[in-house]
This record gives C-alpha cells, structure tokens and sequence, in this order.
C-alpha cells in the first residue's frame, strides 16, 4: 500500500476543522526573572463552591425506627439503674443516711425508737425500684417513636414533609 498523497487530506465537508490553540505570547525576562514574585503569572485555582442538595424527608420507615428507639431506650435503661446504684453509693458513702436517720430521729421524738432509712431505702431495694422504671420506659419510649412515625407518615402525605438541605464542607 503506498499512499499517493502525503499532504492533509481535503475536507470532504463532513464537518469544522479545529485549528491548534494559540500560543501564548512569552514575556520577555527583564526586571524580576524567574523568583515568583509576580503575581499575575501563577494564579491559584479558583475554590470550588460547597455543593448544595436540597432533599425532601417524605417518609420514615416504622420498622427502622422500633429498632432504634428500642436499643436507644434499653441503653437509657441501663444508665437509669447504673446511675441509682451510683447515686445509693455516694449517699451511703457520704453519710447522708446516717444524717437524715438522726435528723428524722429528732424530729419524731426518743420514744419513736429509732429509725432507719436503710430499711426503706436499701440498695437491692433501689436497684429494683430502678430496674423497673427502666423496663416501663423501654416499652413506653419504643411505643411512641413508632407511633410517631406514623403520624409524620400521614402528616407527610398532606403536607409533603420536611426539607433538608445537604452541604459539602
């Protein structure tokens, strides 16, 4: 195959030809050289603007949110009864009962015969009573989440529900 033709091929109109950029025009190096000083000759690269996402929550699957309101309400749970057993120690610790058995002593007269708050107030006594109180607020707190997301589900659909706007930093 020999080609009889060497040259650029003519344009059979099948489209615009592209010219070759443009060279730009070199400066000549007088005064400042090659230091940098000069501003105008690296520009920085323009900073890119933050992307914005404008979403819109419409919905929120009931399911999803038992789960999570069950495991928040559990750990919640866990804290109530940690934070009474912490809370007997330090009173114990402190003497707080001791303060109060001789206060409520006092005030009830020496024929009372001597009161012990520890009797009513013991430490298995408190852990119960918060062990308890943690169990209801777990069945009560998994109850209304769930039954808040149903109602923001039909309030949803009247209203469209809630705009969020997402950013990058």
């Amino acid at each position: 195959m020999s080609s009889t033709n060497p040259g650029p091929r003519p344009s059979s109109g099948g489209g615009p030809r592209v010219k070759a950029p443009a060279r730009p025009a070199q400066r000549p190096a007088g005064g400042q050289g090659t230091s940098g000083n000069n501003p105008s000759l690296v520009k920085p690269a323009p900073r890119a603007k933050p992307r914005k996402a404008r979403l819109l929550v419409s919905k929120i699957d009931p399911w999803s949110v038992l789960k999570m309101a069950f495991l928040l309400s559990v750990a919640l749970g866990v804290v109530t009864v940690v934070a009474a057993i912490v809370l007997w120690t330090v009173l114990d610790l402190t003497g707080i009962f001791d303060r109060v058995n001789t206060l409520l002593g006092e005030i009830a007269g020496s024929e009372s015969g001597g009161f012990d708050l520890r009797d009513f107030a013991s430490l298995g006594q408190v852990v119960s009573f918060a062990t308890i109180i943690a169990v209801v607020n777990v069945l009560l707190l998994t109850a209304l989440s769930m039954l808040a997301a149903v109602l923001y589900n039909i309030a949803s659909t009247l209203v469209g529900g809630i705009g969020v706007t997402l950013t990058d930093d």
